[in-house]
This record gives structure tokens, C-alpha cells and sequence, in this order.
């Protein structure tokens, strides 16, 4: 896990106790855990994968950018 799941874990933790689960402020945290945790484990998978194509990133992007589905 990296550091940076670590600390958004942390923090979404410690507002969710002090401050409520629906605290305009522990959403953003839990907002910022998700992207953590995505980006962790998109870093892991291109890692793994052999060289994707422009076309594949483009894809992929697109996902990202929450346009589209799985077949767009």
C-alpha cells in the first residue's frame, strides 16, 4: 500500500470519528481514499501489462473521464 493510501486512510478515518460520516469534510476524504486506492491500483496494473496502444489509452481515458461504458 502506498503512503499516499496510507495518510488519505488516515484522514477519512479520523473525520469519519471526530466529525460524521456525512460531514461536507470527511467526504471529501472519502473522495480522496477512492482516488488513492485507484490510482494505486492502476499504477499496478499498467506496471504489469505490456505497452498498451494509443488507442487502448485513449479507452481507457475516456473511462477515467466518465464517458462511455466498457464497449464505447
Amino acid at each position: 500500500m502506498s503512503a499516499s493510501t496510507l495518510s488519505a486512510r488516515a484522514t477519512h478515518a479520523a473525520l469519519t470519528r471526530h466529525r460524521g460520516v456525512n460531514d461536507p469534510k470527511t467526504l471529501d476524504a472519502r473522495r480522496d481514499l477512492a482516488v488513492a486506492n485507484i490510482e494505486h491500483y492502476v499504477k499496478r496494473t499498467v506496471e504489469a501489462a505490456p505497452p498498451l496502444t494509443g488507442e487502448q489509452r485513449d479507452r481507457l481515458a475516456l473511462l477515467l473521464r466518465g464517458g462511455g461504458g466498457p464497449h464505447a
